[in-house]
């Protein structure tokens, strides 16, 4: 089963997405919130694996909130602002429906949902290579460039954009180090620092604060934050004989 909340500020449209969502089985909702701060609220009591958001709500927008959250569940906006949606697809929501929104567009935009939290649940059991497509697309050079999830080394942070390393190549694509976390299997891939995020099964050796992998043939070593530390050590330790 699927969990979902609706975070909405209009009663009535809660109640439409509501009814929507009755005709679909895979999904339970498990609370309506009137604003982000309930919905934050929410996320930290229950796991939540779908997200319907709407953008124009008080004190904090739809899109501010799914912004500042580390690890968010799949989202899909729901507004009457069609001149929102470059923003919500630039955070990785899964779908942007305006409102008045039909049936059957809610149900194609929760099919793909159904889907792509399906996908993230055999990832994080550690199926991705027999339960997923180990791979994803990211825009580089004007164009879609797939990046195989094994292939990856590491993932650094410039600013607005990130460097995908892999041992023989690289690829460049702009968006933030914490919109491609949340996208990465968690039992894969580890953010070691505010910079870098590394593949575990890619690291060489670690050595005080530092992490030492395999690129282009030699060996590189990447800084561990401080707040990082503890986290990693519990990886690693997962693994120790």
């Amino acid at each position: 089963m699927i969990n979902a909340i609706i975070v909405d500020d209009e009663p009535l449209a809660q109640d439409i997405l509501e009814t929507y969502l009755q005709k679909i089985p895979q999904i339970e909702l498990v609370a309506k919130c009137d604003n982000a701060f309930e919905a934050n609220d929410v996320l930290k009591a229950h796991d939540v694996d779908l997200m319907f958001l709407d953008i124009n709500m008080p004190q904090l927008t739809g899109t501010e909130f799914l912004r500042g959250l580390k690890n968010p569940p799949v989202t899909i906006f729901t507004t009457a602002y069609p001149n929102y949606a470059l923003d919500g697809f630039e955070l990785n929501a899964l779908d942007y429906l305006v409102k008045p929104i039909s049936t059957d567009r809610f149900l194609q935009a929760c099919n793909r949902a159904v889907e792509q939290v399906e996908l993230r649940q055999k990832a994080n059991a550690g199926e991705v290579e027999d339960g997923g497509p180990g791979f994803f697309f990211v825009k580089a050079d004007k164009k879609l460039v797939r990046v195989n999830m094994d292939e990856i080394v590491y993932i650094e942070g410039l600013k607005d954009y990130v460097i995908i390393r892999m041992p023989n190549d690289r690829v460049i694509t702009l968006q933030t180090m914490k919109s491609l976390d949340a996208r990465l299997p968690d039992n894969t891939f580890q953010r070691i620092h505010r910079s870098y995020i590394v593949n575990l099964k890619r690291i060489e050796a670690v050595q005080g604060n530092m992490v030492e992998v395999k690129e282009k043939g030699k060996t590189t070593s990447l800084p561990v934050g401080k707040s990082y530390r503890e986290v990693l050590a519990a990886r690693i330790d997962e693994f120790k004989l």
